[in-house]
């Protein structure tokens, strides 16, 4: 059997099942997805989900934004120390980086998209738009690609914008709840364009013609990014690509649902049925047979020092080991296969 993974050195299986639950109750789409990974990740990629919604909703209840990211990096650090907080979702983290060789740079990326909510930036135009989703979704589609082994520079950029193009939907089914919070993430610019003055718009957030458009606009950025993530997906394994094909096509039903309802995310909240992710499950499991054309397209500017910056930093010497000894059973098996093939040949 193949050299399992390192030894947990801090986790215990407890510290996974918390893990799930996390997944199973704070994203359904991502949890529908989740269970189509292999066996060997779905456990590695339930812990990156948990770790990361642990520290968005931690930063984003917290009174002090600026103390609660300094409390994040803190135990971001500890977990790559191999010291952890003595949490479960800590715990299951430091083992899950050193199995994975995760770049630390994703997290600290993740967490500057998070220091960005408490500063209250403003987005002025799609640019910055997408810099902002560089750090708080593409970052997170980057992990789970290297979580499956990928660190070729193309296809990062790939599962860059196809987490960019998520937080793009989430942006658009959003609208009204951030506005409500006080938060815009649609481009200013785009309301000029509109007609709308965007701080009387913020004071009384208002369903119209307008603010339709911007919201579609924002819509179709997202699905460019998804038709340009696709074919990034080709370069996963392949037991991996029914998994984030279905990630990709329910996120961007999404999209449909809310043009379904003329774009208005402000008096009602875009939800995919569990018939209609199953639908998209079967649609997923064909898609990830079918071969796609390789992808010339640069990484998007907003993401390139990101992009490089993960390129840029190599294995573990843990996950390496990792990496070597599957491979050596490999081969072994496959030299075995080949001599019971030719002693069976000669008894012929």
């Amino acid at each position: 059997m193949p050299t399992p993974l390192l030894e947990t050195r801090h986790s215990r299986p407890a510290d996974h099942a918390r893990c799930r639950v996390m997944l199973r109750e704070g994203s359904k789409s991502f949890h529908a997805a989740a269970q189509l990974l292999p066996d060997r990740l779905r456990q590695a990629a339930t812990v990156v989900y948990a770790f990361c919604r642990l520290a968005d909703d931690g930063v984003d209840h917290a009174v002090d934004g600026r103390g609660a990211l300094e409390r994040l990096h803190e135990r971001l650090d500890r977990a790559y120390a191999g010291d952890p907080l003595d949490q479960p979702v800590d715990r299951a983290l430091a083992d899950t980086v050193v199995q994975h060789s995760i770049p630390k740079v994703t997290f600290e990326w993740l967490f500057d998209g998070f220091a960005w909510d408490t500063q209250g930036r403003d987005y002025e135009t799609l640019s910055d738009v997408r810099a902002y989703g560089v750090r708080v979704a593409g970052t997170v589609g980057v992990m789970m690609a290297v979580l499956m082994g990928v660190r070729d520079r193309a296809a990062l950029a790939r599962a860059c914008d196809l987490g960019i193009a998520m937080q793009l939907t989430n942006i658009a089914r959003d609208v009204g709840e951030d506005a409500n919070a006080g938060r815009l993430y649609l481009p200013r610019t785009w309301f000029d364009e509109a007609g709308l003055d965007v701080d009387a718009w913020l004071a009384r957030p208002t369903m119209g013609p307008g603010l339709a458009s911007v919201v579609e606009r924002l819509l179709a950025e997202a699905d460019r990014l998804y038709a340009r993530a696709e074919p990034g997906i080709d370069a996963l394994p392949k037991d991996c690509r029914s998994s984030i094909y279905a990630a990709r096509y329910i996120y961007a039903d999404i999209g449909r649902v809310i043009r379904d309802q003329g774009c208005d995310s402000i008096s009602s909240r875009a939800v995919v049925t569990g018939r209609r992710k199953l639908a998209l499950i079967t649609r997923a499991g064909l898609a990830a047979r079918r071969p796609q054309p390789a992808s010339d397209a640069l990484c998007l500017p907003e993401a390139e020092p990101f992009i490089d910056a993960v390129v840029a930093t190599p294995p573990t010497p843990e996950s390496q080991q990792v990496i070597d000894d599957n491979l050596g059973w490999v081969l072994t098996l496959f030299d075995r296969q080949a001599r019971h093939e030719r002693l069976r040949q000669q008894r012929r």
